[in-house]
C-alpha cells in the first residue's frame, strides 16, 4: 500500500518549482540577511539554524559573512545541492520542520515563507515548539512570513508564465483558510499538476501561536528592509521573538 505525498513533499523535490522559482532576487535576499544580523547583533561565534533552507541560499550568503551555519529542509533534492557548499562552518541534512533538533542554537531562521504547509494547526504549533526547543535559554527566533491581509487584497487570480522552454499555468485562490496555488506544468508534450498550499495565518494569529509555546514577540518587520510592519500595506510579516521569561 503506497502512502500519497503530502503536495511539498513532490512539489519542493522536483527539478520544475527550482525552474519555476530561479528568478528570485538574491540582491535583496542577501540585503535583508545583512540588515538582520546587523539588528539582532549575532556574534560570529554564535551557531544559526537555517530551518525548512531549500537549497541554502540563505545558510551560504551567512556562512560567507563568517558564520557557523546548520540548514535543514524537507527536501532531500534541495539538500543534495545545498551539500555542494558546505564546509566546517556550513553543514546541511534533511530534517522534518516539525521535529526539534538535537543541537541547540543562538538563532533559528525560517525564511521566504517556509511556514504554515501542513494541514492542521496543530502541526503547525509543533514547528513554534520545535523552534523553541531547538533554541538556546537567550536564543532569537525569526519567521519570515508573508502579510496576509495584502496578499489577499492583491490577489493575482491566474497567469502563464515561460521559463526555460517550460509553461506554468498558476491559479490562485483564497479559500478562507489556505491561500492555495495550482501549478499547471507543460514541458514539451508532457503535463503536470502540482499545489502549493499555506496557511493565512495574520500578525495576531501568530502573536496567539508564539505565546501559547512560551515566546515572546519582540518586533514585528513589514519587509526585507526592515520598515515598520503596517498590516494593510507591507508585503512581509517578519517575527522576531524569544522564550518567555
Amino acid at each position: 500500500m503506497s502512502i500519497q505525498k503530502k503536495w511539498f513533499q513532490s512539489w519542493f523535490d522536483t527539478s520544475y518549482y527550482h525552474i519555476l522559482y530561479k528568478n528570485r532576487n538574491n540582491d535583496e535576499a542577501q540585503r535583508f540577511i545583512s540588515k538582520l544580523v546587523q539588528y539582532l547583533n549575532i556574534a560570529k561565534d554564535q551557531k544559526i539554524l537555517d530551518l525548512a533552507c531549500g537549497k541554502g541560499r540563505h545558510s551560504i550568503f551567512l556562512n560567507q559573512l563568517g558564520y557557523d551555519v546548520t540548514g535543514v529542509d524537507l527536501s532531500k533534492q534541495s539538500i543534495d545541492t545545498a551539500n555542494t557548499h558546505s564546509n566546517d562552518r556550513l553543514k546541511f541534512s534533511v530534517h522534518d520542520m516539525r521535529k526539534p533538533m538535537k543541537s541547540k542554537f543562538d538563532v533559528v531562521l525560517n525564511m521566504f515563507t517556509s511556514f504554515g504547509y501542513f494541514d492542521t494547526l496543530e502541526e503547525d504549533l509543533m514547528v513554534i515548539m520545535a523552534i523553541k526547543k531547538s533554541l538556546k535559554a537567550d536564543g532569537i527566533g525569526v519567521i519570515d512570513f508573508m502579510n496576509i491581509d495584502n496578499v489577499i487584497n492583491t490577489l493575482v487570480p491566474q497567469n502563464s508564465v515561460d521559463i526555460d522552454g517550460v509553461n506554468f499555468q498558476i491559479k490562485r485562490v483564497f479559500d478562507g483558510n489556505f491561500i492555495r496555488k495550482s501549478i499547471q506544468v507543460k514541458d514539451g508534450a508532457d503535463i503536470y499538476n502540482f499545489e502549493e498550499i499555506v496557511r493565512a495565518y495574520s500578525h495576531e494569529d501568530f502573536k496567539a501561536m508564539l505565546s501559547t509555546n512560551g515566546l515572546e514577540l519582540i518586533h514585528c518587520f513589514g519587509s526585507y528592509d526592515l520598515q515598520a510592519f503596517d498590516p494593510k500595506l507591507s508585503s512581509r510579516l517578519i517575527l522576531v521573538f524569544k522564550s518567555a521569561l
